[in-house]
């Protein structure tokens, strides 16, 4: 596929996501690698854009250069969004309370803590995106292990042979503790994702380094 073709495909997709105001973004594309650039007015929308290119067929990398610029001229204070994160993380469920501590400086937020299962670590991660203000996002917070290493390695090969998007074969797991590395090639983006996910599935990951490569 040629960088034109490709480009208006991203554009489209960028467009048929309803949950992205795509007035203000730019998209390039050079060999394969897609350039995101402009602004939009949350950092979900960001996130939804960045994801919106992966979806595409063709699409080899991406530089996302998004700038996050709330409307209006009101920047809202930094103990402000930090009152209503800590507000919304007590009353999640998914999320256990009191493991969390949250930190902001200038509209970026940092989260910080432990937690038993990575989906309460993501669960986290989308509460900070969704809210007005927040301008970036660092994840800083710890899985605690509590499966050995070869446990969590063979519950992530079962996980991709369960998996009707992956091709188990093509690719190699690697757990030294509770650390997971993945290496080999995939077609798609979505694929890559799929692996990746599998991986964060299985008890005991604390961190996932995805060296996968997509034809």
């Amino acid at each position: 596929m040629n960088d034109s073709l490709l480009k208006q495909r991203v554009v489209d997709e960028i467009r048929f996501e309803p949950s992205i105001d795509e007035a203000d973004i730019g998209v390039s594309v050079d060999e394969g690698v897609v350039t995101l650039s402009g602004h939009v007015a949350t950092l979900l929308e960001k996130v939804n854009a960045e994801k919106a290119v992966r979806r595409v067929k063709g699409v080899r990398g991406i530089a996302e250069e998004i700038e996050v610029r709330p409307p209006g001229t009101h920047q809202t204070a930094d103990d402000e969004i930090a009152k209503r994160i800590l507000h919304i993380l007590k009353w999640n469920s998914s999320i256990p309370d009191g493991a969390i501590s949250v930190k902001v400086e200038k509209g970026k937020v940092s989260l910080m803590g432990r937690v038993e299962w990575n989906y309460q670590r993501l669960a986290a991660l989308k509460v900070v995106q969704g809210l007005s203000g927040v301008t970036g996002i660092t994840n800083q917070i710890e899985v605690k292990p509590n499966a050995s290493s070869s446990d969590i390695q063979r519950r992530i090969e079962e996980a991709f042979k369960r998996d009707a998007e992956l091709d188990a074969k093509s690719i190699s797991v690697k757990v030294i503790e509770g650390d997971v590395t993945l290496e080999g090639r995939v077609r798609t983006w979505l694929e890559r994702e799929a692996a990746e996910r599998a991986a964060w599935s299985a008890p005991g990951v604390k961190h996932v380094e995805d060296h996968i490569a997509v034809n």
